[in-house]
């Protein structure tokens, strides 16, 4: 198994995709002609639970072989196929058209977060969250930051996950420190990390690490950072151990899992990474966390506000990568990738 999706990874999973759906009609096609010639000659037939499937998968093909031919056309078992294969016909167009187009821009999302906790006084303070940066290109994120800094952004956090590989994340921080948040940029490493040679580049570019640390940002206002769940030891109660108690204190964390696993008390807003919003769904829904290990609380963290076990507000974004893959691409679909920008209130 792990050797057909390594092979589909290399071909390019939507050029697999279009390929099969274009082989899929094309059967379907060819199957219903040459039954209604076997069918002529009173030769073997073709069983019609093929001919079902083959509708099902491809709809356009058996509706233009099932028209051509005249064969099978008032059977109503086969009519009912060829409608359901139009319809996942349409389903996988709308799939493979939001991957191509939509999937492929980066949206900026705005929203407010209000805690009773907020110093009032910072009301209207804005805080832009990037996370799974992965294989962006510096022109990309180059452009972002264009963008973002016209934003009046007071903060900028990241929430781990670059490309390590060729020192690809070199060129990735060197883009992001241009930020001009007024109050700087901080980040944490994620599992896709080596967070000595990240952290250092970090460092180099003004950018402050966040390594089961935190530090007050304004007055009132704390903020905390822990290591990557999967590669090393996050340890909340460390990070936010110089937190005061009358503090809104936000925690960066790359993996949401660690907020379930470990007290989030004295905490009052979570941001987090890592499940990409499952980024192949079903409409939105992400079906692939639901199989896949990358949580282990599957689609609770799928996408935006959810609870830790403490009952602590966890935002997971979908990330800003607009793909994934250091072979082939991996196509979002119905998971637009993002840049979160919170304007934080007191009430």
């Amino acid at each position: 198994m792990r050797s057909i999706v390594t092979r589909i990874s290399i071909f390019g999973i939507m050029n697999f995709l279009i390929i099969a759906f274009v082989l899929a009609n094309l059967l379907a096609f060819a199957y219903y002609i040459i039954d209604k010639r076997k069918n002529a000659r009173n030769e073997n037939r073709t069983r019609n639970a093929i001919l079902l499937i083959l509708s099902v998968c491809g709809g356009v093909g058996a509706l233009l072989g099932i028209w051509l031919s005249e064969h099978k056309s008032k059977l109503k078992k086969f009519q009912a196929a060829v409608a359901l294969g139009l319809a996942c016909v349409i389903i996988f167009g709308i799939h493979v058209g939001n991957g191509l187009t939509v999937g492929n821009s980066v949206q900026f999302v705005e929203m407010d977060f209000h805690s009773t906790n907020w110093p009032a006084e910072l009301n209207g303070y804005r805080i832009a969250f990037m996370t799974d940066i992965h294989l962006t290109t510096d022109e990309e994120v180059r452009e972002l930051m264009v963008q973002l800094n016209e934003m009046n952004i007071d903060l900028l956090l990241l929430g781990g996950d670059f490309a390590m590989r060729s020192g690809h994340y070199r060129g990735t921080i060197r883009e992001l420190s241009k930020s001009n948040a007024t109050d700087g940029i901080f980040g944490v490493d994620g599992n896709h990390d080596n967070y000595s040679y990240l952290f250092a580049a970090m460092r180099n570019y003004g950018i402050v690490p966040l390594d089961n640390t935190g530090q007050h940002i304004r007055e009132g206002f704390f903020l905390a950072g822990v290591q990557d769940l999967w590669n090393r030891s996050p340890n909340i109660e460390q990070a936010i151990s110089n937190a005061e108690a009358s503090n809104f204190t936000l925690l960066l964390t790359h993996n949401p899992d660690v907020s379930m696993r470990q007290s989030t008390e004295g905490i009052d807003l979570i941001l987090a990474g890592h499940t990409h919003g499952g980024h192949i769904t079903f409409f939105g829904l992400p079906i692939y966390l639901w199989v896949s290990r990358i949580s282990a609380y599957r689609a609770r963290f799928g996408y935006g506000f959810a609870y830790s076990a403490d009952g602590v507000p966890v935002f997971t974004s979908r990330g800003t990568s607009t793909h994934y893959g250091y072979i082939t691409p991996i196509p979002r679909i119905f998971a637009r990738p993002e840049v979160v920008i919170f304007t934080m209130y007191n009430g």
